[in-house]
């Protein structure tokens, strides 16, 4: 369900630099940005920090391993406007080729064992996350994902169910994939904090 208060802001300051951000950028402001910035007392800071922190923060997944990470569990979760933003900054790092195959399969796609073990856990995080045990932990750390990788791993699907999930409910506008890639170069350039 589309807000109006969100689409056009929930004040008279959020409508102009709505306004602005769009006319310098060329694009329409995305849905995830005017959502950040609705009622930013309610949840726009503590998300906008916590991404931040993950997708940004020191670890040992490269920024564009995490953005894949990320616009996967948009395909787990069905989640077109994530799937195009994150991976369309993934492409930075990755190279179109590579994100392309592993939105297509994943377990096909010509990634680093390590990668792919940690898209099989967040898979089954993301899917079926009550049959989440040891067992998969082991199996990833098995196939070469350091501990770390797999907190870090673990931290981006945690943060994306939640996002992809508002996104769905809020029924995000999906840009068209030239305003994906004007959005990513900022993305990356900005990060995630308001």
């Amino acid at each position: 369900m589309r807000l109006r208060e969100i689409e056009r802001g929930d004040r008279a300051s959020s409508r102009m630099l709505f306004k602005l951000i769009s006319a310098m950028s060329g694009i329409r402001l995305p849905d995830a940005a005017r959502v950040a910035l609705y009622h930013r007392e309610f949840a726009g800071p503590a998300l906008n920090k916590w991404t931040q922190q993950v997708m940004r923060g020191p670890s040992e997944w490269s920024v564009g391993e995490r953005e894949l990470m990320a616009a996967m569990v948009a395909r787990f979760n069905s989640c077109p406007f994530c799937v195009g933003a994150h991976g369309a900054v993934a492409v930075h790092g990755l190279g179109p080729d590579v994100v392309d195959a592993a939105l297509g399969d994943y377990q096909t796609a010509p990634l680093s064992d390590a990668l792919r073990a940690a898209l099989a856990f967040i898979e089954k995080m993301t899917r079926t996350p009550d049959d989440v045990g040891p067992d998969d932990a082991r199996a990833a750390i098995a196939a070469g994902v350091s501990r770390n990788q797999l907190l870090d791993a673990a931290a981006v699907a945690a943060v994306f169910n939640i996002i992809t999930r508002y996104a769905n409910a809020l029924d995000f506008a999906i840009p068209s994939p030239r305003d994906f890639a004007k959005a990513a170069k900022m993305l990356l350039k900005r990060g995630y904090a308001s």
